[in-house]
């Protein structure tokens, strides 16, 4: 049953004030109605409405207060006059009102004032900020009369209760590791990329490598869709880092290193990875001191290993984990494995662990007569480090002894198949196959679409709705597959289309090497026995995804481990909260979040973006910049890096389609 009192949210409007509780009106919206643990909300307010969940609700002072939050965001913007002297009048005169010393005509100056707002503000925060006082002051009049007819104050004025504010944007939220995209766009755009690259490492530190990498889904919830194509986030992001790598500055941090605590408090972690980098970082932010144990000869993990040169350069990513290893409380061992009896040998020494190791075991396709030991057969993981640490530190012999003038056959769907058949273009094979189940359009959301067209230019041959049935072999080395067609079949029900396979559509491939990317899986022998971790259906390690404490008292776990294989972004995202939770944790002995972090799982689940909403009073058809991209011929024999980047024209016209959607929320508890 719903909680709801009252409601405008998104259109939706639900009035319950009066009625009994089994005749209440449902939210099709998941509304913060309880803060966080036990503590309940009292109300939400925000761009799009707002919803009241407690009938004893301060409407004046929660008007107030709302509009005491814009105030201080749009003093410290200022860039348009609406917003900032807006912000100044909506804050006065409502404040006046809750003091019990306002008037009539201040509600009608009231009125006018938020009009011209959502007219003539130049961003979205101006626009939205009247929406959800307007609705309180109509349906709540009886509150805002009371106050100025005794002129007296608010019923709960200056009471008990807490305002709890947020400031977010559709793509922000959408992004991972919430990085603050239009901030790090108007950098670029008033071409100050410090500001830029700031923005990006409040809550990103690996900057070159997220503005090279990403798959963006911040992209996929980009208002600009609404109204013509998406901003290209991604490729703005790394200007800021190249700016400061290519100008030899002195490294720019989010805010002022606290100096090393030396109070004996220090935290483990296992894997020197995107997750455990980042984490690192922020904890080393705050002067405490982190040990990262690595089994790899290099730093990285699966982006120094696993990701080819040719989508990130390694001097570029070595930037960004010089950043790290800069700060003066990490250190790092490399070549370390840590098996289970290491494992709580640093349980024991250290105050807090995280674990931050990748998903290295390739997985099976489950096919007929399929043996991994078999010539030719070469999991995706194990084929990708050896065509990297070659190529990128000289370590090993070139993949292209084995592949040259080979068939090889890749099965897959994914970054990691898509990095395997272009590698192996580059590593002169003779002709490069991918076998996927679904479709195209899945194998792009999976990816990018710039990945996908790429390997088609380049040479690759893709077989959708096909899977291998059998793996045919000489006894030493595999000589042909057996592969199945299908096609997808609509269900009758409305429910989900199946794959079901075509009968006599099997067809031959003979090929020299199979490749198996479908997934990967996690070495969890690092994990003793008689610990008992709970891990997941997945076989990845459990936590609340909130906190990403394991069941295990000072043992956390982000990225791989956690999840199981994932982005880069996502790594970073969980490893940003782990860190800030561990940094509380080693000193209060509990787990506990900021209420930005609590903020932020709100607006998640309440879903920021609106895919339906019609965009106006902005230009359409601007076209999307399209950075320049090395001709195949140039590319696909070596690893030059394929993406050449915006030139600074491209980038600042790119960043003036930003909309700058900025977002305030607010919960009342």
């Amino acid at each position: 049953m719903s909680g709801i009192v009252f409601s405008t949210w998104r259109g939706e409007f639900i009035d319950n004030r009066g009625k009994p509780y089994d005749e209440s009106s449902q939210s099709e919206f998941k509304l913060p109605e309880t803060y966080h643990g036990e503590k309940n909300s009292k109300a939400f307010i925000g761009w799009d409405g707002v919803a009241i969940f407690d009938e004893n609700i301060d409407a004046v002072e929660l008007a107030s207060k709302y509009a005491a939050q814009y105030q201080e965001y749009s003093e410290a913007c200022g860039r348009c006059a609406p917003g900032r002297w807006g912000g100044r009048i909506l804050y006065d005169l409502l404040d006046k009102i809750a003091r019990g010393e306002g008037s009539h005509d201040d509600i009608a100056h009231l009125k006018e004032i938020s009009k011209t707002m959502m007219a003539t503000s130049k961003c979205e925060i101006g626009k939205t900020v009247p929406k959800p006082i307007l609705d309180l002051m109509e349906y709540y009049k009886e509150q805002f009369d009371t106050c100025i007819d005794a002129q007296i104050p608010s019923k709960h004025y200056g009471g008990e209760t807490d305002y709890i504010a947020k400031v977010t944007a559709p793509c922000t939220d959408m992004c991972p590791a919430h990085v603050d995209i239009p901030a790090y766009i108007e950098g670029v755009r008033d071409m100050v990329f410090t500001d830029s690259l700031a923005a990006t490492r409040q809550t990103m530190p690996l900057a070159h490598t997220c503005g090279r990498v990403c798959p963006h889904p911040c992209e996929d919830a980009c208002r600009r869709a609404n109204l013509d194509e998406p901003i290209s986030i991604m490729e703005l992001k790394r200007l800021g880092a190249d700016y400061e790598t290519d100008h030899d500055l002195e490294w720019l941090h989010p805010q002022e290193p606290k100096p090393p605590r030396n109070d004996g408090k220090k935290v483990a972690i296992i894997g020197a990875g995107p997750a455990g980098l980042t984490a690192a970082y922020y904890l080393a932010l705050e002067g405490i001191q982190v040990d990262i144990f690595e089994e790899l000869p290099v730093n990285g993990g699966e982006v120094a290993v696993g990701v080819p040169e040719y989508r990130m350069p390694v001097d570029k990513y070595n930037k960004d984990i010089e950043l790290v290893l800069s700060m003066p409380t990490v250190s790092i061992t490399n070549n370390h494995r840590v098996d289970a009896e290491r494992l709580k040998e640093i349980d024991a020494e250290y105050d807090a662990t995280l674990l931050g190791f990748g998903a290295r075991l390739s997985k099976k396709v489950r096919a007929a007569n399929e043996n991994p030991k078999m010539g030719g057969y070469w999991g995706a993981i194990s084929m990708l480090d050896k065509v990297n640490l070659w190529h990128k530190y000289g370590i090993g012999s070139p993949a292209s002894e084995d592949l040259k003038d080979k068939v090889v056959v890749c099965v897959g769907g994914g970054f990691t198949s898509m990095d395997v058949v272009r590698c192996s273009i580059r590593e002169g094979a003779k002709k490069v196959i991918m076998l996927y189940r679904r479709d195209e359009k899945t194998i792009i959301r999976n990816t990018t679409y710039e990945e996908y067209h790429e390997a088609v230019e380049e040479g690759v041959e893709f077989i959708f709705h096909s899977a291998i049935e059998e793996i045919f072999d000489d006894g030493e080395k595999i000589t042909k597959l057996k592969v199945n067609r299908f096609e997808l079949v609509p269900d009758p029900n409305g429910g989900r289309a199946q794959l079901v396979k075509i009968e006599g559509g099997d067809f031959e491939i003979e090929c020299d090497y199979l490749i198996p990317a479908v997934s990967q899986a996690l070495d969890t022998q690092i994990l003793p026995e008689e610990w008992n971790i709970e891990m997941t259906s997945w076989n990845s390690i459990l936590t609340n995804g909130k906190d990403f404490m394991t069941s295990r008292p000072g043992l956390f776990a982000a990225g791989d481990c956690e999840y199981g294989p994932m982005t880069i972004v996502n790594a970073v995202g969980q490893a940003r909260r782990a860190a800030s939770v561990i940094s509380r944790y080693i000193y209060e002995d509990k787990c506990t979040l900021t209420d930005d972090e609590i903020m932020e799982d709100h607006l998640n689940r309440l879903k920021v973006y609106d895919k339906k909403e019609k965009i106006t009073g902005w230009m359409p058809g601007l076209p999307r910049a399209e950075s320049e991209k090395l001709g195949v011929d140039e590319r696909r024999t070596n690893n030059k890096e394929v993406n050449l980047g915006f030139t600074g024209e491209e980038a600042i016209a790119e960043a003036e389609r930003c909309m700058r959607c900025y977002y305030i929320s607010m919960v009342a508890v």
